[in-house]
Protein backbone atom coordinates (compact mmCIF):
# COMPACT_ATOMS: atom_id res chain seq x y z
CA UNK A 1 0.00 0.00 0.00
CA UNK A 2 1.34 3.39 -0.95
CA UNK A 3 1.82 6.07 1.64
CA UNK A 4 -0.85 8.77 1.65
CA UNK A 5 1.39 11.21 -0.25
CA UNK A 6 2.81 8.76 -2.78
CA UNK A 7 -0.65 7.57 -3.76
CA UNK A 8 -1.26 10.85 -5.53
CA UNK A 9 1.71 10.26 -7.82
CA UNK A 10 -0.58 7.69 -9.46
CA UNK A 11 -2.85 10.45 -10.80
CA UNK A 12 -1.02 11.16 -14.09
CA UNK A 13 -0.90 7.43 -14.83
CA UNK A 14 -4.62 7.01 -14.15
CA UNK A 15 -5.49 10.00 -16.32
CA UNK A 16 -3.41 8.62 -19.19
CA UNK A 17 -4.92 5.14 -18.89
CA UNK A 18 -8.49 6.42 -18.90
CA UNK A 19 -8.05 9.09 -21.58
CA UNK A 20 -9.05 6.83 -24.49
CA UNK A 21 -12.11 5.25 -22.89
CA UNK A 22 -15.23 5.67 -25.08
CA UNK A 23 -17.33 8.65 -24.02
CA UNK A 24 -20.60 6.80 -24.69
CA UNK A 25 -21.11 4.38 -21.76
CA UNK A 26 -23.04 1.90 -23.91
CA UNK A 27 -20.17 1.73 -26.39
CA UNK A 28 -17.65 1.44 -23.55
CA UNK A 29 -19.43 -1.52 -21.99
CA UNK A 30 -19.91 -3.35 -25.26
CA UNK A 31 -16.25 -2.92 -26.22
CA UNK A 32 -15.20 -4.04 -22.75
CA UNK A 33 -17.23 -7.25 -22.86
CA UNK A 34 -16.13 -7.89 -26.42
CA UNK A 35 -12.52 -7.95 -25.23
CA UNK A 36 -12.99 -10.26 -22.24
CA UNK A 37 -11.12 -13.55 -22.28
CA UNK A 38 -11.77 -15.67 -19.19
CA UNK A 39 -14.15 -14.93 -16.34
CA UNK A 40 -13.94 -16.09 -12.73
CA UNK A 41 -11.19 -15.87 -10.14
CA UNK A 42 -8.38 -15.98 -12.74
CA UNK A 43 -10.24 -14.02 -15.38
CA UNK A 44 -10.31 -10.53 -16.83
CA UNK A 45 -13.43 -9.22 -15.08
CA UNK A 46 -12.53 -7.13 -12.05
CA UNK A 47 -15.76 -7.69 -10.13
CA UNK A 48 -16.10 -11.45 -10.77
CA UNK A 49 -14.59 -13.15 -7.73
CA UNK A 50 -15.29 -16.64 -9.02
CA UNK A 51 -16.97 -17.43 -5.68
CA UNK A 52 -20.55 -17.47 -4.41
CA UNK A 53 -19.43 -16.00 -1.09
CA UNK A 54 -20.90 -12.56 -1.78
CA UNK A 55 -24.23 -13.96 -2.97
CA UNK A 56 -24.47 -16.11 0.16
CA UNK A 57 -24.38 -12.90 2.19
CA UNK A 58 -27.34 -11.59 0.17
CA UNK A 59 -29.48 -14.72 0.19
CA UNK A 60 -30.95 -14.20 3.65
CA UNK A 61 -32.28 -10.81 2.54
CA UNK A 62 -33.35 -12.04 -0.88
CA UNK A 63 -35.28 -15.05 0.35
CA UNK A 64 -36.88 -13.16 3.24
CA UNK A 65 -37.74 -9.89 1.52
CA UNK A 66 -38.50 -10.83 -2.11
CA UNK A 67 -41.64 -12.72 -3.18
CA UNK A 68 -40.33 -16.18 -4.18
CA UNK A 69 -43.19 -16.71 -6.64
CA UNK A 70 -42.13 -13.78 -8.83
CA UNK A 71 -39.43 -13.80 -11.52
CA UNK A 72 -36.25 -11.78 -11.07
CA UNK A 73 -34.77 -9.26 -13.49
CA UNK A 74 -30.98 -9.09 -13.06
CA UNK A 75 -30.34 -5.52 -14.23
CA UNK A 76 -26.79 -5.19 -15.53
CA UNK A 77 -26.19 -8.94 -15.57
CA UNK A 78 -22.77 -8.90 -17.26
CA UNK A 79 -21.64 -12.48 -17.79
CA UNK A 80 -24.62 -13.83 -15.84
CA UNK A 81 -22.79 -14.88 -12.68
CA UNK A 82 -25.57 -13.72 -10.36
CA UNK A 83 -28.35 -14.59 -12.82
CA UNK A 84 -27.31 -18.24 -12.73
CA UNK A 85 -27.16 -18.27 -8.94
CA UNK A 86 -30.53 -16.55 -8.56
CA UNK A 87 -32.20 -19.11 -10.85
CA UNK A 88 -31.80 -21.67 -8.07
CA UNK A 89 -34.06 -19.61 -5.80
CA UNK A 90 -36.66 -18.00 -8.09
CA UNK A 91 -38.93 -19.41 -10.81
CA UNK A 92 -37.26 -17.52 -13.66
CA UNK A 93 -34.46 -14.98 -14.11
CA UNK A 94 -34.11 -12.56 -17.00
CA UNK A 95 -30.56 -11.21 -17.21
CA UNK A 96 -30.47 -7.80 -18.87
CA UNK A 97 -27.43 -5.83 -19.95
CA UNK A 98 -26.86 -2.81 -22.17
CA UNK A 99 -24.03 -4.73 -23.86
CA UNK A 100 -24.91 -7.30 -26.50
CA UNK A 101 -21.44 -8.81 -26.01
CA UNK A 102 -22.15 -9.30 -22.29
CA UNK A 103 -25.45 -11.00 -23.09
CA UNK A 104 -23.77 -13.31 -25.60
CA UNK A 105 -21.17 -14.25 -22.97
CA UNK A 106 -23.88 -14.83 -20.34
CA UNK A 107 -25.89 -17.05 -22.68
CA UNK A 108 -22.81 -19.10 -23.59
CA UNK A 109 -21.82 -19.59 -19.94
CA UNK A 110 -25.42 -20.55 -19.05
CA UNK A 111 -25.95 -23.09 -21.83
CA UNK A 112 -28.10 -25.99 -20.73
CA UNK A 113 -29.39 -24.29 -17.58
CA UNK A 114 -33.10 -23.88 -17.02
CA UNK A 115 -35.20 -20.94 -15.79
CA UNK A 116 -32.85 -18.43 -17.38
CA UNK A 117 -33.04 -16.05 -20.33
CA UNK A 118 -30.95 -13.07 -21.39
CA UNK A 119 -31.49 -9.96 -23.44
CA UNK A 120 -29.71 -6.75 -24.40
CA UNK A 121 -31.62 -3.62 -23.37
CA UNK A 122 -31.06 -0.20 -21.84
CA UNK A 123 -33.24 -0.15 -18.74
CA UNK A 124 -32.83 3.58 -18.20
CA UNK A 125 -35.30 4.25 -21.07
CA UNK A 126 -38.96 3.21 -21.56
CA UNK A 127 -38.16 1.11 -24.64
CA UNK A 128 -35.82 -1.02 -22.57
CA UNK A 129 -38.42 -1.58 -19.87
CA UNK A 130 -41.03 -2.54 -22.47
CA UNK A 131 -38.62 -5.07 -23.94
CA UNK A 132 -38.01 -6.57 -20.49
CA UNK A 133 -41.77 -6.79 -19.87
CA UNK A 134 -42.17 -8.59 -23.19
CA UNK A 135 -39.39 -11.03 -22.24
CA UNK A 136 -41.13 -11.77 -18.94
CA UNK A 137 -44.41 -12.36 -20.77
CA UNK A 138 -42.68 -14.71 -23.21
CA UNK A 139 -41.35 -16.65 -20.21
CA UNK A 140 -44.90 -17.03 -18.89
CA UNK A 141 -45.02 -14.14 -16.44
CA UNK A 142 -46.98 -10.92 -16.60
CA UNK A 143 -47.20 -8.03 -14.19
CA UNK A 144 -44.78 -7.67 -11.33
CA UNK A 145 -41.17 -8.79 -11.00
CA UNK A 146 -38.37 -8.58 -8.48
CA UNK A 147 -35.24 -6.64 -9.47
CA UNK A 148 -31.66 -7.54 -8.57
CA UNK A 149 -28.96 -4.90 -9.12
CA UNK A 150 -25.37 -5.47 -8.14
CA UNK A 151 -22.61 -3.00 -9.01
CA UNK A 152 -24.50 -0.97 -11.61
CA UNK A 153 -25.73 2.24 -10.01
CA UNK A 154 -22.29 3.34 -8.81
CA UNK A 155 -21.02 3.54 -12.41
CA UNK A 156 -24.01 5.57 -13.67
CA UNK A 157 -24.25 9.34 -13.73
CA UNK A 158 -26.89 10.89 -11.46
CA UNK A 159 -29.49 11.39 -14.24
CA UNK A 160 -29.09 7.76 -15.37
CA UNK A 161 -29.46 6.53 -11.79
CA UNK A 162 -32.75 8.40 -11.44
CA UNK A 163 -33.90 7.23 -14.88
CA UNK A 164 -33.24 3.58 -14.02
CA UNK A 165 -35.12 3.89 -10.72
CA UNK A 166 -38.08 5.47 -12.51
CA UNK A 167 -38.25 2.63 -15.02
CA UNK A 168 -38.07 0.02 -12.27
CA UNK A 169 -41.02 1.57 -10.43
CA UNK A 170 -43.60 0.27 -12.90
CA UNK A 171 -41.83 -3.05 -13.33
CA UNK A 172 -41.98 -4.08 -9.65
CA UNK A 173 -45.67 -3.22 -9.29
CA UNK A 174 -47.35 -3.99 -5.98
CA UNK A 175 -45.62 -7.27 -5.09
CA UNK A 176 -42.15 -6.95 -6.57
CA UNK A 177 -39.18 -5.43 -4.79
CA UNK A 178 -35.75 -4.08 -5.70
CA UNK A 179 -32.62 -5.51 -4.11
CA UNK A 180 -29.51 -3.45 -4.79
CA UNK A 181 -25.91 -3.89 -3.67
CA UNK A 182 -23.35 -1.25 -4.61
CA UNK A 183 -19.81 -0.11 -3.96
CA UNK A 184 -19.74 2.53 -1.22
CA UNK A 185 -16.02 3.19 -0.91
CA UNK A 186 -15.47 6.40 1.06
CA UNK A 187 -12.43 7.76 -0.67
CA UNK A 188 -11.29 9.33 -3.92
CA UNK A 189 -10.42 7.36 -7.08
CA UNK A 190 -6.71 7.26 -6.21
CA UNK A 191 -7.45 5.77 -2.81
CA UNK A 192 -9.87 3.33 -4.45
CA UNK A 193 -7.41 1.91 -6.96
CA UNK A 194 -4.72 1.79 -4.27
CA UNK A 195 -7.11 -0.22 -2.12
CA UNK A 196 -7.33 -2.69 -5.02
CA UNK A 197 -3.58 -3.09 -5.33
CA UNK A 198 -2.46 -0.32 -7.69
CA UNK A 199 1.06 0.98 -7.03
CA UNK A 200 3.46 3.30 -8.85
CA UNK A 201 5.17 0.21 -10.23
CA UNK A 202 2.16 -1.79 -11.40
CA UNK A 203 -1.62 -2.05 -11.62
CA UNK A 204 -3.33 -5.47 -11.54
CA UNK A 205 -4.43 -6.47 -15.04
CA UNK A 206 -8.22 -6.64 -14.49
CA UNK A 207 -8.13 -3.28 -12.70
CA UNK A 208 -6.11 -1.68 -15.50
CA UNK A 209 -8.51 -3.08 -18.10
CA UNK A 210 -11.43 -1.45 -16.30
CA UNK A 211 -9.62 1.88 -15.97
CA UNK A 212 -8.71 1.88 -19.66
CA UNK A 213 -12.16 1.17 -21.01
CA UNK A 214 -14.99 1.91 -18.60
CA UNK A 215 -16.79 4.88 -17.01
CA UNK A 216 -15.21 6.15 -13.81
CA UNK A 217 -16.96 4.53 -10.83
CA UNK A 218 -18.33 6.48 -7.90
CA UNK A 219 -19.96 5.45 -4.65
CA UNK A 220 -23.57 4.57 -3.98
CA UNK A 221 -24.73 4.67 -0.39
CA UNK A 222 -27.64 6.03 1.61
CA UNK A 223 -27.35 9.57 0.26
CA UNK A 224 -27.18 8.46 -3.36
CA UNK A 225 -30.08 6.03 -2.87
CA UNK A 226 -32.28 8.78 -1.43
CA UNK A 227 -31.64 10.91 -4.48
CA UNK A 228 -32.17 8.15 -7.05
CA UNK A 229 -35.08 6.45 -5.26
CA UNK A 230 -36.99 9.36 -3.67
CA UNK A 231 -39.16 8.71 -0.63
CA UNK A 232 -42.21 9.99 -2.50
CA UNK A 233 -42.00 6.93 -4.75
CA UNK A 234 -40.18 4.27 -2.73
CA UNK A 235 -40.24 2.72 0.72
CA UNK A 236 -37.02 1.33 2.18
CA UNK A 237 -37.80 -2.11 3.54
CA UNK A 238 -34.26 -2.79 4.75
CA UNK A 239 -30.77 -1.43 4.16
CA UNK A 240 -27.26 -1.56 5.58
CA UNK A 241 -23.58 -2.29 4.88
CA UNK A 242 -22.34 -5.19 2.77
CA UNK A 243 -19.01 -6.28 1.35
CA UNK A 244 -18.50 -6.24 -2.42
CA UNK A 245 -15.90 -8.71 -3.68
CA UNK A 246 -13.64 -8.51 -6.71
CA UNK A 247 -11.49 -11.26 -8.19
CA UNK A 248 -8.17 -11.80 -6.38
CA UNK A 249 -5.70 -9.03 -7.22
CA UNK A 250 -3.08 -8.84 -4.48
CA UNK A 251 -3.00 -12.54 -3.62
CA UNK A 252 -3.43 -15.80 -5.49
CA UNK A 253 -6.77 -16.85 -4.06
CA UNK A 254 -8.28 -14.21 -1.77
CA UNK A 255 -10.86 -11.85 -3.32
CA UNK A 256 -10.41 -8.17 -2.63
CA UNK A 257 -13.11 -6.63 -0.44
CA UNK A 258 -14.74 -3.24 -0.95
CA UNK A 259 -17.14 -1.54 1.49
CA UNK A 260 -20.63 -1.60 0.04
CA UNK A 261 -24.26 -0.73 0.67
CA UNK A 262 -27.43 -2.74 0.14
CA UNK A 263 -31.10 -1.80 0.18
CA UNK A 264 -34.42 -3.54 -0.36
CA UNK A 265 -37.00 -1.16 -1.84
CA UNK A 266 -40.71 -1.31 -2.49
CA UNK A 267 -42.65 0.98 -4.82
CA UNK A 268 -45.25 3.26 -3.29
Amino acid sequence: MLSALKKYLLLPKLVKLSSNAPKDPSVAWDEYWGGIGATGARGDVLWDSGSDHELQAYLEHLTRQLDPSLPVVDAGCGSGVFSRALAAHFPHVVGVDVSANAVARAAAESEGLERLSYMAADMTVPAGTRAVTEALTAAGYSGEANIFIRGVLHVLKKPAQAALAAQLHALVGKRGRVFLAETDFRGNPIQYVSHLGATLQSIPGPLEKAIRGLPMPGRFGTEQRRRAFPEANWDVVEDGPVTIETRPLTSADRPEQIPGYFAVLQAR
